[in-house]
């Protein structure tokens, strides 16, 4: 017998099963089933091995990515190309990475988050490979830069929604020691890549490179899915969809097709998924990003050659991004758990934003730095609060949009990292090209992040200010009419409503006229 038909049989025997009279206490006794596969965050548990494998999985796609500005100075040696020319291929990197985000969502919630993340280890992998055997920058450009890059976006943001899923109480904790992974992996691989180079010349190192990010399938092994209460509907809801469904079945006499092409549908379905790109936080944080993205890639290209170019030994520049990835993982941590805290984790947005703009105001202190016992405290500033806002990045996501729509929301956020990601660094490197000097590029960066910073004030500013006013105005109109605010849309509860039966009945008020 065919599995489905069995699988049929069975189903209808428990439906049947359950319908019998004088069954209620076998139907509570599914209810419970599903109640128990249906749970809160655990806050724990397996929830730290999802942790350590989203660690893994920002090592081996954030820390590699950045080791990828050691090889800088050997390919631009190797090939005999100009700034902007070597400076496509992290920027080829970062931007499919961002890029293809949506994909890796979208992937991880078809299918699962494990075999998205064991794909993308497969793929980054052979893109590294491959790139080892390269005889031009467009050869790199492809491999290292389109292959790999596509594999770490299947890899990155399904990974860090997995930790949004088994965290709550203690979230930003929790994204600080998995997003360390950068950080500790930039400080280890930083003068690990460097030697590597010197050993065995960047075509060895690029395929050792290779074998180490095969661990991505290891993190992906660990990525056990968890269903929560959320993520489904309440059986009153169930009941009025149901009796929805069946007004429309009785209104419209193709109503079977249409239901039938509805469900079907996927942009339909990808419609639903993606709403939340309407909402007008999303959209204010969604603008920042773009901004922030761009100052904050090309440091990882051109720290080491203009601290090459200041007269710092290259051993010595590979530790200042070893020293980079050291402060990063202290900001991870210690500014998750102190945004975890109860006097700040009401402000997480505020720290946010806090991190981004002095972020920036240590870019524009940069070119004022030009020898080695200055651009290592610079490098532990900028490492510090790099790692802050990057921890608060999921969790500022998901205040906005829920842990229901996260995974997609996180998604389309690394998406709008893409193109800052492809073209700031170029533009960096022609700016040195032409002036001569790093000064411009870097002050064109620092800017960059403090109008994030500054719009993303303005605008938690402008909203407080309009939530201050509605009571005000509330206080002016008929008493008995009852405003507040959801995002930009007023809604009203009229107190006669409230008398009939003890329901509430909202209606939307586009604008309210008291005559």
């Amino acid at each position: 017998m065919p599995a489905g038909s069995h699988w049929t049989e069975n189903s209808s025997k428990i439906i049947t099963w359950l319908l019998e009279p004088g069954k209620e206490e076998k139907r509570k006794t599914m209810a419970k089933v599903n109640r128990a596969r249906s749970t809160s965050p655990p806050d724990g548990g397996w929830g730290w091995m999802i942790v350590a494998g989203c660690f893994l999985v920002t090592i081996c796609t954030r820390a590699v990515t950045r080791c990828i500005s050691i090889f800088f100075v050997e390919f631009q040696t190797y090939f005999a190309q100009d700034y902007a020319q070597t400076a496509w291929i992290h920027s080829i990197v970062d931007c499919v990475t961002m890029l293809c985000a949506p994909l890796g969502s979208v992937v991880s919630n078809r299918l699962s988050c494990q075999v998205g993340i064991m794909l993308g280890g497969l793929l980054a992998s052979t893109g590294l490979i491959l790139g080892s055997f390269a005889t031009s920058l467009k050869h790199l450009y492809l491999t290292l830069g389109v292959v790999t890059g596509l594999g770490f976006a299947l890899c990155y943001s399904p990974a860090i929604a997995m930790v949004g899923k088994y965290f709550s109480r203690r979230k930003a904790l929790a994204y600080g020691i998995a997003m360390s992974g950068s950080g500790i992996g930039t400080f280890i691989l930083a003068p690990v890549v460097q030697l590597l180079i010197e050993q065995f010349s960047w075509r060895g190192a690029l395929l050792i490179l290779g074998g180490f990010v095969l661990n991505l399938c290891v993190c992906g092994a660990l990525m056990r899915p968890i269903t929560l209460k959320e993520d489904h509907t309440t059986p009153e809801q169930n009941d009025v969809r149901g009796t929805q469904k069946e007004d429309f079945k009785r209104a419209s006499p193709y109503s079977p097709l249409t239901n039938k092409w509805a469900q079907t549908c996927l942009c339909c379905s990808l419609q639903q998924e993606y709403s939340f790109v309407l909402m007008s936080d999303f959209v204010v944080l969604a603008i920042s990003v773009l901004f922030m993205a761009y100052g904050c890639s090309p440091l990882f290209v051109y720290l080491v050659p203009y601290a090459l170019s200041v007269g710092v030994s290259h051993q010595q520049a590979a530790f200042l991004m070893s020293i980079l990835g050291v402060i990063d993982i202290i900001g991870n941590i210690t500014f998750g758990w102190l945004t975890d805290r109860r006097c700040l984790k009401s402000y997480r947005y505020v720290c946010y934003l806090v991190a981004v703009g002095l972020d920036g105001l240590c870019y524009l202190c940069l070119p004022m730095l030009q020898s080695l016992p200055l651009l290592v405290p610079f490098s532990c500033t900028f490492g510090y609060f790099d790692g802050a806002y990057v921890t608060l990045i999921p969790v500022v996501t998901a205040e906005i949009v829920g842990t229901t729509s996260l995974s997609s929301a996180l998604g389309v956020v690394y998406f709008l990292h893409a193109v800052p990601y492809l073209v700031s660094p170029p533009i960096a490197g022609w700016l040195v090209d032409t002036t001569g000097s790093y000064t411009a590029a870097f002050l064109l960066c620092g800017f960059s992040m403090i109008f994030s910073s500054v719009l993303l004030g303005f605008a938690r500013l402008v909203k407080r200010m309009k939530k201050t006013q509605l009571p005000f105005l509330a206080k002016e109109s008929d008493p008995k009419l009852q405003l507040w605010t959801n995002g930009s849309v007023a809604y009203s509860i009229t107190r006669e409503l409230d008398q009939k039966d003890g329901e509430s009945v909202a209606t939307a008020v586009p604008g309210y006229n008291p005559t």
